[in-house]
């Protein structure tokens, strides 16, 4: 699942939760910042409509298969270095990895190795990394053959579906886990660059254990990539800090959205978000009862010449739903700009002044 990184120096959507938790990502490293967090998750189980499925995966064809595709990831920087791991997506040396694992390296042009699991190193150049979902590219050059990871499709993903988690926990390579699918369309903040946060995106939520380094591989009996493992919780001690391994809750980046992400990264180098251009806030439902006002996201500000101002949304009115779903968290829009390109369009309900309409809202790119 995760590294943890400590540099010195149509989809419904559920009421959100307060892990009883730190979320931790990043591998293990040098440091004195903790870059673990309280977080809050949300989505829906999608469990399995009464499909059966086994009860585990014949683990040890499984690892056998995935582990030469899987390699230890070692980063360093002026202010750190760490570990993680990854996974190679291509046979001409490309590695699908999080951001978490490499930014110490990017932020301050250090340098970034991977190791084999036969044990040779290569050292490998950033292609390029996305801080908003936690994803990066890396490249070795290397003449030999290099065994590729077969990618399988997070859509077709069950809940008690059996899942191994193959990556380097605390630095141990080929360390190999199993559990089960426990939960899907997770929508996880988890710490990100610069005091920022990123969002995992309808991640997959699995029972596997996920430790600090584990950011590898997350695969079906079929040793088929279904996510790239990205977070997992500890419980606080009672002084706030993380403490202990594994709980048993973690969370994997869904494989589509891996891929797509992976797939530009390596065609211009970097990613291009979607733009809403509005700034909301949350207004609690006891806070609307008493202004009498809808339930949603008051828009506090709009992007001039953005799309929400073309669209016709204005300072005062009140988001209400956003596709056809109830509008209850900044998230949500966070959300669209992830998983949609520039030129889509989002439905919108809004109220303004007591009078309910719609909008058309068609996403520019991220300035």
């Amino acid at each position: 699942m995760t590294e943890s990184e400590h540099p010195r120096g149509s989809r419904r959507w559920s009421p959100w939760v307060v892990l009883v938790a730190a979320l931790v990502v990043g591998g293990c490293t040098s440091g004195s910042a903790s870059s673990s967090a309280t977080s809050t998750a949300s989505g829906n189980s999608g469990a399995g409509s009464g499909s059966a499925t086994v009860s585990a995966c014949a683990v040890t064809p499984v690892a056998n298969e995935v582990i030469p595709s899987v390699v230890t990831i070692a980063a360093h920087g002026p202010n750190g270095s760490g570990t993680g791991s990854g996974e190679v997506i291509k046979s001409d040396g490309y590695i699908l990895t999080n951001n978490h694992v490499i930014s110490i390296a990017a932020a301050s042009g250090g340098s970034v190795e991977a190791q084999f699991s036969d044990g040779q190193v290569e050292s490998a150049t950033i292609t390029g990394r996305d801080p908003q979902t936690d994803l990066a590219v890396l490249k070795v050059q290397s003449s030999r053959q290099l065994k590729v990871i077969t990618l399988g499709s997070s859509s077709s993903v069950q809940v008690g579906e059996p899942v191994v988690a193959i990556g380097a926990p605390l630095g141990l390579s080929g360390t190999v886990t199993s559990g089960i699918v426990s939960a899907l369309n997770r929508t996880v903040q988890v710490p990100g660059d610069n005091d920022s946060t990123a969002l995992l995106v309808s991640a997959v939520q699995t029972d596997a254990s996920i430790n600090p380094g584990n950011s590898g591989a997350l695969v079906d009996c079929e040793g088929k990539l279904v996510g790239v493992p990205t977070a997992g919780a500890t419980v606080p001690s009672p002084s706030g800090e993380s403490g202990g391994g594994s709980i048993g809750l973690g969370f994997a980046i869904p494989v589509d959205l891996a891929k797509s992400i992976a797939d530009e990264i390596i065609a211009t180098g970097r990613v291009t978000h979607a733009f809403f251009g509005v700034q909301t806030t949350p207004i609690p439902p006891a806070a609307a009862a008493q202004a009498g006002v809808p339930e949603g996201l008051f828009v506090q500000a709009v992007s001039p010449g953005g799309p929400a101002a073309t669209a016709g949304l204005r300072p005062d009115d009140v988001i209400t739903t956003i596709n056809g779903e109830p509008a209850t968290s900044n998230i949500q829009l966070e959300e669209l700009t992830l998983t949609k390109k520039p030129g889509d369009t989002v439905s919108i309900g809004y109220n303004r002044a007591g009078h309910s309409a719609q909008a058309t809202v068609t996403l520019a790119a991220q300035p």
